[in-house]
C-alpha cells in the first residue's frame, strides 16, 4: 500500500517537471521569436499590419521606381484601410508616370486610394492623381498641363562658328536622331513628333476615361495649359476642393473609415536622393566662403536638377521656366 502512494506521488512530481519545462520551453520560443521580429523590424511590421490610414508622398520628379511599386503592394497587404496619396509634383518621364498609374490602380482595387494635391499635379503628376478614385486639392493648387513634350539642346550652329565638324557614320538616316551635334532633318522631327503623338493620345485617352469627360471639355483642358483647382473644378479635373482633412471627412462619410483613424506614412526612396553626398559637402564650401554655393548644395532644388539630368526619352512635365 505504501509502496503504491509513493509511485503515485514520484509520478505527480514528474508531471509536473515535464509541465514545467515544456512552459519553459514554449516561453523560450517565444521570447526567441520575439527578438528575431524585433531584429527585422518587428515593431515597423505591427505597426503596418494593425489598422491605419497610409500616407504616401510623390514629390519631385517622377520617374520608374521600382522600390515605389513594391511599396504600393505592400501596401495592399497591409493594414490600411484607405490611401491617401499626396502630391506635389511637376511631372516626370511618361514611362514612369505610367508604371506609378498602373501600381495606384492595381492598389486601388484593394483598397480605397485617394489624391491629395497639395501644390501641383501636372502634366505626369496628374497621370498619378487619376489613378486614384478620388482628387482633393486646394483652391490655388496646380492642376493639368495634360500633354508630352521632347526637347534636346541643339549646338550645331555653336560648333560651327568655332570650327567644330562631328562626323558619324550611321546605319540608317535616323539612327540616334536627333543629337544635337547635327542638324535635325524633316525625318527625324517627323519621326520624334509622331512619339510624341502617339503618348499624347494616350494621355488624353487616360483622362477622358477615368474624367469622365466629353469630346468638348477634353480638348479644352488637353491643351497644355495647367489650371488653378478652383479653374479645373467645373472641368471635372478635380472632384473637390479640400485638403487632407476633407479627404478623411469623404473617406469617413462614403469608405467608412474613421476619421481618427491613425495616419501612417509610407516612405520609398526619395527623387534625386542618389544625389544626396552633394549636400555634404555644404559645410566645406561655406567655411571656404563660398557661403551661396553651400546653400545651394544644402536646398533640394540642386538635388532635383541634378536627377531632372538623368530624365530620358519623352517627358510629361511642366516647367513653366522654358515657355515664353
Amino acid at each position: 500500500m505504501s509502496l503504491d502512494v509513493d509511485q503515485a506521488i514520484d509520478r505527480r512530481r514528474l508531471r509536473r517537471r515535464v509541465t514545467f519545462w515544456r512552459v519553459f520551453a514554449v516561453v523560450a520560443v517565444l521570447i526567441a521569436l520575439a527578438g528575431l521580429i524585433a531584429g527585422a523590424g518587428g515593431a515597423r511590421y505591427i505597426e503596418k499590419s494593425t489598422a491605419h490610414v497610409a500616407r504616401v508622398t510623390i514629390g519631385g520628379l517622377i520617374r520608374n521606381d521600382k522600390q515605389r511599386v513594391e511599396m504600393l503592394e505592400e501596401i495592399a497587404k497591409s493594414g490600411a484601410k484607405a490611401v491617401l496619396v499626396i502630391i506635389d509634383s511637376p511631372g516626370g518621364t511618361v514611362t514612369g508616370s505610367e508604371q506609378l498609374y498602373n501600381a495606384l490602380r492595381k492598389l486601388n482595387e484593394k483598397k480605397p486610394v485617394i489624391a491629395v494635391v497639395e501644390g501641383s499635379a501636372a502634366s505626369g503628376a496628374y497621370i498619378a492623381a487619376i489613378g486614384t478614385e478620388r482628387i482633393f486639392a486646394p483652391r490655388s493648387a496646380i492642376v493639368g498641363s495634360i500633354g508630352v513634350i521632347f526637347q534636346y539642346p541643339n549646338f550645331h550652329q555653336l560648333l560651327q562658328k568655332i570650327g567644330v565638324d562631328v562626323e558619324s557614320i550611321k546605319s540608317s538616316p535616323l539612327k540616334a536622331s536627333p543629337n544635337g551635334l547635327e542638324p535635325t532633318s524633316p525625318e527625324a522631327k517627323a519621326a520624334v513628333a509622331s512619339l510624341v503623338a502617339d503618348s499624347y493620345a494616350w494621355f488624353k485617352d487616360l483622362v477622358k476615361e477615368r474624367r469622365a469627360m466629353d469630346a468638348a471639355t477634353l480638348a479644352k483642358v488637353s491643351d497644355g495649359r495647367v489650371f488653378t483647382a478652383a479653374q479645373g473644378l467645373p472641368l471635372k479635373l478635380i472632384d473637390e476642393i479640400g485638403d487632407e482633412k476633407a479627404a478623411r471627412a469623404w473617406l469617413a462619410k462614403n469608405k467608412n473609415v474613421p476619421a481618427d483613424l491613425t495616419t501612417r506614412d509610407w516612405k520609398g526612396k526619395s527623387v534625386g536622393s542618389e544625389f544626396r553626398w552633394l549636400s555634404a559637402l555644404a559645410p566645406l564650401f561655406d567655411y571656404a566662403g563660398f557661403s551661396n554655393l553651400a546653400a545651394a548644395l544644402s536646398n533640394d532644388s540642386l538635388l532635383r536638377a541634378a536627377a531632372s539630368t538623368q530624365l530620358d526619352g519623352l517627358l510629361a512635365l511642366w516647367h513653366p521656366q522654358l515657355r515664353n
